[in-house]
Parts: C-alpha cells; sequence; structure tokens
C-alpha cells in the first residue's frame, strides 16, 4: 500500500484554482518532492496532505486515513517542518526538544535526536540567537522528534546561505537512510535533483511532468532538472 495516495486533488480559494486534478502516489520510505515556482500549488497540497486544508475534490490518504478526518490521530504519525516554522525566542533548543515529544505518545527519545541532528552542544541556546542553519537543524530535529513514519518538509532551505544549505542536504539524506517516507517541497531545482527519488512538477496547479529526476532530464534533452523544468514551462 502507498504511504500517501492523492487523487484528482483540488482546492480553490474563491475564483483562484490553487490546486486542480493532481494526483501521485508516494510509496514507502521514497522522498518525493514537489518543485515549482510560488504560485504553483506546492504548499496547498501538503497542507491538504497534512489535514490543515480540507480537498475541495479529489482524495487524499496517508497511510491509509483521510487526513481531514483522521487529522488527531496522524499527528502521531506525521511529522512536518513548514515554511513559517518558528519558536519563541527565549526557548531553549532543549525546552522545544522535550516539549515536543511530550505531544507524542509514543515519541523518540529527545536525547537522542539532540545528538543525531548534532544539536547536543546547542542545548541551551535560545532559538532566536541561532544561525539560519542551526534554526533549520532543530526545526528538522522537532519534525523528527515524534518518530514519524512520513515527514513533510517545507521550502526546507529557503534564506539558508550556500554552506547551510549543503549541510541540511546532509541531513536529508541520513534521513532517507532511516527509512522515513517524505515529501519534500521546493523551488530549488537542484535541491530536489540531489535529494528526491521523484519529482512532480508543478505548474499553475497542475503536474506537468512526473518521474526521477535523470528521467525528466533525459526526457527533456536536459543537462540538469532546472533546465528540463524550463522546459516544460515553455511547452
Amino acid at each position: 500500500m502507498a504511504t500517501i495516495e492523492v487523487n484528482a486533488l483540488t482546492k480553490t480559494y474563491g475564483e483562484m484554482v490553487a490546486v486542480d486534478g493532481v494526483s501521485f502516489t508516494v510509496p514507502p520510505g521514497e522522498i518525493f518532492g514537489l518543485i515549482g515556482p510560488n504560485g504553483a500549488g506546492k504548499t496547498t497540497t501538503v497542507e491538504c496532505i497534512l489535514g490543515l486544508r480540507s480537498p475541495d475534490g479529489g482524495s487524499v490518504r496517508v497511510l491509509g486515513l483521510d487526513p481531514s478526518r483522521k487529522r488527531r490521530a496522524l499527528a502521531q504519525r506525521v511529522g512536518a517542518q513548514l515554511q513559517e516554522s518558528a519558536l519563541p525566542d527565549r526557548m531553549k533548543v532543549g525546552e522545544a526538544m522535550r516539549l515536543f515529544a511530550a505531544f507524542y505518545a509514543r515519541p523518540a527519545d529527545w536525547r537522542q535526536v539532540l545528538r543525531r541532528w548534532g544539536l547536543e552542544h546547542l542545548r541551551g541556546k535560545a532559538f532566536g540567537d541561532l544561525s539560519g542553519g542551526q534554526r533549520q537543524r532543530l526545526l528538522l530535529g522537532l519534525a523528527l522528534v515524534g518518530d514519524p513514519e512520513v515527514v513533510v518538509l517545507d521550502e526546507l532551505t529557503t534564506g539558508l546561505d550556500p554552506v547551510a544549505r549543503r549541510e541540511t542536504w546532509a541531513l536529508i539524506g541520513e534521513l532517507k537512510e532511516s527509512g522515513v517516507t517524505a515529501v519534500l517541497v521546493s523551488h530549488f531545482m537542484d535541491e530536489a535533483e540531489h535529494l528526491c527519488d521523484r519529482v512532480a512538477m508543478l505548474r499553475g496547479g497542475r503536474i506537468a511532468a512526473m518521474g526521477t529526476p535523470a528521467d525528466l532530464i533525459s526526457r527533456a534533452g536536459a543537462t540538469s532538472l532546472e533546465e528540463a523544468y524550463l522546459t516544460e514551462v515553455e511547452r
């Protein structure tokens, strides 16, 4: 059974169609990318996956459950790092990890999560004093402290400098090795090409193309995923 099933998903806001008939499945252990520019429908799609918004048409299933009806049950099995995630500036790293672990019935050991994601030396540091890369590392750790089966990562590296971006990529590589199923939302094509097993290229709320990065690059006669995306957009 697929871990995530999205079938003919539609979501509108007034007269604006944000997502228009999007369909895809994500098998267990895959890192699946949703890529495209701002306004392509990426964030709305993952908000429906997380149960934060209800579809106007189509269906979504995560671990066999409807997120809009079983959001509380899925919250124990799904982690998320969203684009606007933040913590109070004075909250310390260790306090945040301990607090978030308390939200779950069977969390991972938050101390081990600190060590795994290179946060142990920051345990007593306040969120407001962290660098951009350190904040992203913490937010990723918080998304994983519930020991989720699925994790959604929305624009994980936006605003990070090149060094912090590469460090975050390394963390996602470790996540992949752990067998967690992930949906990675990004408008950085190089990021998706490097990290994702498969990607769906979104344009105007629809899927323009879907496949492995290598297949999409080959299909477009391109040399990179960014070039392949631009080829699709210009069609």
